[in-house]
């Protein structure tokens, strides 16, 4: 910015009309990298996130590199990690018309101020208040102070660092969770209601649910597309965030309400993506609110379907983590076990088997109704085989509880089936058993 603002300074010395004509072309200029600025913040974003999910992805393949070569299964997890790069190609195109149409306009804007420049000088030549000498010396100092419109490269990497600086202080504006002092009453079993739920983000409201009950001891399946709310619905029943507005209740009493050991010894969460503690594979799978003996670490490993590789394993159970070589569904399968060893009256599955096949998430799913501690379960389906397995489907729509119903009930809507892809019935793909020749329930039809 010195060059042009030095320029703008010497055209002044020289002659202010022509400094004038070129201070009032300046704003077009701004206009232009004020709106470039703006329209690819928000695709230097998108770009940055789809980035960071190809290499967290890749990361994970590499760190189980040999058991996916064992196992046979490469193309399969070169096909998983690769399949964001359409989504990143796409928004990278984005961001070079963003940075194109920039440098067009800048690129036309900047020959007519100078033109401009040159006619207001030649014209003070003719009137005898400029020399030839100036003239050429205004003409000049005009082609540095409009060279401003050529920092559209240099602002996008400003717009880059602002974004990825933005996305590494999101988690420093995350506000400190505050607990209160009462207990889940003894009896409980793990009853979960929100009422007039309301959860913003960015002036857009991302999740409203009243009315929601899903019975102690039920499994709810969150249904969804992309972006419909069911992982902040899974955040805000196990109290990760608190709503705007509304209350969770568990067992009748407010999450908020709760101390913080209470909280953590009855609400239990499995991800995507576990974040391993270190230590060996049974310190991982015991660490957590309670106290879990070997037998029960190696009960949880075979309801997750784990036991099989840590058996594996050139120590078993004692392998230190840093040297198994496991896939991410290996690590998921751990995170699903710790889950399990520490299952309380609420578990909360956020998308926790996206990495198993089907056999082995049924498996799973038989495991959790018979061999891990009883309690309400809710899990995050994206298989139309999840939630026809679950007692209830909490289906949303663009941050909206569309419907709380069976899934054989909801099949016969063509909304709910568009979820999965399945399109009309008869697309391929067969409702689940008993769900023909049934009528949609009241609630279904909101």
């Amino acid at each position: 910015m010195a060059t042009p603002v030095g320029a703008l300074a010497a055209l002044a010395v020289v002659d202010l009309w022509v400094a004038a004509c070129v201070l009032a072309g300046l704003p077009a200029l701004g206009f232009v990298l004020r709106a470039f600025a703006r329209d690819t913040g928000a695709s230097v974003g998108a770009y940055q996130k789809t980035q960071a999910e190809i290499a967290s992805r890749l990361l994970e393949a590499m760190e189980g590199a040999a058991t996916i070569n064992a196992a046979g299964t490469r193309a399969r997890e070169r096909a998983r990690v690769l399949a964001p790069l359409d989504r990143l190609a796409a928004q990278g195109r984005h961001m070079w018309v963003l940075h194109g149409r920039a440098l067009a306009r800048s690129g036309v804007l900047v020959p007519l101020l100078t033109l401009a420049a040159t006619a207001v000088g030649g014209l003070r030549l003719a009137s005898g208040a400029l020399s030839v000498g100036e003239l050429l010396a205004v003409i000049r100092y005009a082609q540095l102070t409009a060279g401003i419109g050529g920092a559209a490269s240099l602002l996008g990497a400003v717009v880059r660092g602002r974004e990825a600086r933005n996305r590494t202080l999101a988690l420093a504006r995350v506000s400190a969770l505050v607990h209160g002092t009462r207990r889940l009453p003894p009896a409980g079993r793990g009853d979960l209601e929100l009422r007039g739920v309301r959860v913003v983000r960015d002036g857009r409201q991302v999740l409203r649910a009243d009315g929601v009950r899903v019975p102690g001891g039920a499994t709810a399946a969150v249904v969804g597309r992309s972006g419909a709310g069911k992982s902040v619905l899974a955040a805000v029943a196990g109290r990760l965030v608190d709503p705007d507005e509304g209350q969770v209740l568990l067992d009748g009493v407010r999450l908020d309400r709760l101390t913080r050991d209470a909280l953590r010894t009855e609400v239990g969460y499995a991800f995507e993506r576990p974040a391993p503690a270190g230590g060996t594979v049974a310190e991982m799978v015991a660490t957590g609110p309670r106290r879990v003996s070997p037998e029960q670490v190696r009960e949880a490993c075979r309801a997750a379907g784990a036991d099989g590789f840590v058996r594996r394993l050139p120590h078993g159970y004692d392998t230190p983590l840093a040297a198994a070589p496991l896939s991410g569904g290996e690590h998921q399968r751990l995170g699903l076990a710790r889950a399990f060893a520490h299952a309380g009256r609420l578990l909360i599955l956020d998308d926790a088997t996206s990495g198993l096949d089907t056999a082995t998430e049924h498996e799973v799913d038989r495991a959790l109704r018979r061999s891990v501690r009883p309690g309400t379960r809710l899990v995050v389906a994206h298989r139309p085989s999840v939630a026809a397995r679950a007692d209830l489907v909490i289906w949303l729509e663009e941050g909206e509880v569309r419907a709380v119903a069976p899934h054989g009930d909801l099949w016969e809507l063509a909304g709910y089936r568009a979820v999965f892809a399945a399109g009309p019935a008869g697309a391929g793909q067969a409702p689940p058993d008993g769900a023909t020749n049934r009528p949609a329930p009241e609630g279904a039809r909101r």
